[in-house]
């Protein structure tokens, strides 16, 4: 019975440990099917979009109780990490934030204070680029950029 005992508690151990490795090692932008809400929290509703070519999206989201946008690059197939950015600023204040790195799912989350201000946002997938600029400024027209590198 001791000998059972040991083993199973041996066992229990060792799947502990495998399972715990492997939730350290996974990469944070590892989640299939992810959405920006996921990505920059619950209380974020999306306010704008840009497809990155075929490969993923750019969202910008907005938080009304807090008066903060964020900006999430979402991948439509995550694998295999690649060259991948999320970026959002308000030129009027000079505040800015990016995320630029190899990632399998998602770039992001960026956030900026943007309430009352145009905001400035894009991001990038492998070779393909998205830049908005004057968004979101109520009755100014906002100037979208795409181009592949």
């Amino acid at each position: 019975m001791r000998y059972a005992r040991s083993v199973l508690s041996t066992a229990a151990l060792a799947a502990l440990t495998v399972g715990t490795t492997a939730a350290l090692t996974a990469p944070a932008s590892a989640a299939p099917n992810t959405t920006p809400q996921k990505v920059c929290g619950s209380a974020y509703k999306t306010v704008n979009s840009v497809p990155v070519g075929t490969l993923g999206t750019v969202y910008l989201t907005y938080n009304a109780a807090n008066g903060k946008n964020c900006v999430a690059t979402i991948r439509n197939n995550p694998g295999t990490a690649v060259e991948m950015s999320a970026w959002v600023g308000v030129p009027e204040t000079d505040e800015y934030d990016d995320d630029y790195g190899r990632f399998t799912s998602y770039a992001g989350p960026t956030y900026v204070y943007g309430k009352g201000h145009c905001v400035d946002w894009g991001g990038h997938i492998n070779n393909h680029y998205v830049h908005v600029s004057g968004s979101n400024c109520g009755a100014l027209k906002e100037h979208r950029v795409t181009f592949t590198r």
